[in-house]
């Protein structure tokens, strides 16, 4: 459903609003634990408050918007071209005075607002209060991480995983160092959202979708929405071949080939059942799913020889439990265990 521009007004008062209740001396657990609740109840809340909260943090160039706001009011309409502009009047202390430090506060909250609103007509353009945020964040073997960034995107880290974050007026781009990462991204038509492994890039606006960075490899896994795979654009801005992928389709890029296997939303979701704290596998080589066990759990499995390797396996088995998953090999099929401190070798009988 397309959220009309009374919906987007709607939502960026209550924002404010709420920016302003929660800097009051009044301020309880109750208001908090509301507020997370509203915020959690649609995508287009969170980004609301995100850059709201981010406008608020430029107390800087806020001071000289709020003055003379009423307390937790947003300045009418017709009142915003009379604001003197930002660029003119960046204040060099942020601190407010202490005599009535709140009631200003509040006062600046109904300014973000009226800024974000308005950005371009008083001359100081949007790109002062975008979401912006470089960061980076990683998880360790056996760990997984959500973060919510600063335009209100979602990124999930697999085990062992590490992504670095740019977010800018022009674009939002996160390099997958390592590992394996899912994405519920917050739209944005200005700013394209891709996600860059080596050199390729996932280009997607309002979507989810997981990408994967192997040694020689790449993967992409889209569960709503459609992503661009291509290849980073050249420094002269000529056009790069590019694949579309759709919900449910699976890709994987080696080298210079591109393979896409196009699939349910079902199958592509049990491909990221990692999420849930499983791995799932079917009709699977048992050195492959070794493998994956061996990016989640600390203790190590070892195929001791060919024939072992080649076994089939399926199923859905818990990542943080490879010690199960091993005797379910022992018992079921005809392997030999041999546990060694450091190790667990899997063996023909």
């Amino acid at each position: 459903m397309t959220m009309d521009s009374h919906d987007s007004r709607r939502i960026e008062h209550e924002a404010a609003a709420w920016l302003a209740r929660r800097d009051s001396s009044a301020w309880t657990e109750r208001d908090e634990a509301e507020l997370g609740a509203w915020i959690e109840a649609s995508t287009a809340r969170r980004v609301a408050f995100l850059r709201l909260e981010a406008a608020w943090a430029a107390c800087g160039r806020l001071k000289a918007l709020g003055a003379g706001v009423r307390s937790g009011a947003v300045p009418p309409r017709k009142q915003w071209s009379s604001l003197p502009s930002v660029r003119d009047t960046t204040p060099a202390d942020c601190t407010p005075p202490l005599a009535g430090a709140r009631r200003l506060r509040a006062a600046w909250a109904g300014a973000a607002l009226a800024a974000l609103i308005v950005g371009g007509t008083l001359g100081w353009g949007w790109q002062v209060y975008v979401a912006s945020e470089e960061a980076s964040y990683t998880t360790r073997a056996g760990e997984m991480r959500t973060i919510t960034l600063a335009d209100g995107s979602r990124a999930t880290l697999s085990s062992d995983s590490a992504i670095d974050v740019r977010l800018s007026h022009r674009d939002r781009r996160i390099e997958l160092r390592r590992g394996e990462a899912f994405f519920s991204v917050a739209h944005d038509a200005t700013r394209p959202f891709f996600v860059a492994v080596g050199g390729r890039r996932a280009v997607a606006v309002g979507t989810r979708f997981a990408v994967r960075r192997d040694p020689d490899e790449m993967r992409i896994v889209v569960t709503e929405g459609s992503v661009r795979l291509e290849a980073q654009p050249p420094r002269d801005g000529s056009p790069v071949p590019s694949a579309l992928l759709t919900a449910g389709s699976i890709a994987t890029a080696h080298g210079s080939s591109v393979l896409v296997r196009a699939g349910s939303v079902a199958d592509a979701e049990r491909i990221l059942s990692w999420r849930s704290g499983y791995l799932t596998f079917h009709d699977t080589s048992l050195e492959t799913a070794v493998a994956e066990f061996n990016r989640y759990g600390s203790q190590r499995l070892v195929i001791g020889d060919t024939a072992t390797g080649l076994l089939r396996i399926g199923g859905n088995f818990r990542w943080s439990n490879s010690e199960a998953f091993v005797r379910l090999l022992e018992s079921g099929f005809n392997i030999r265990v041999e546990r060694l401190p450091d190790r667990i070798v899997l063996h023909s009988r």
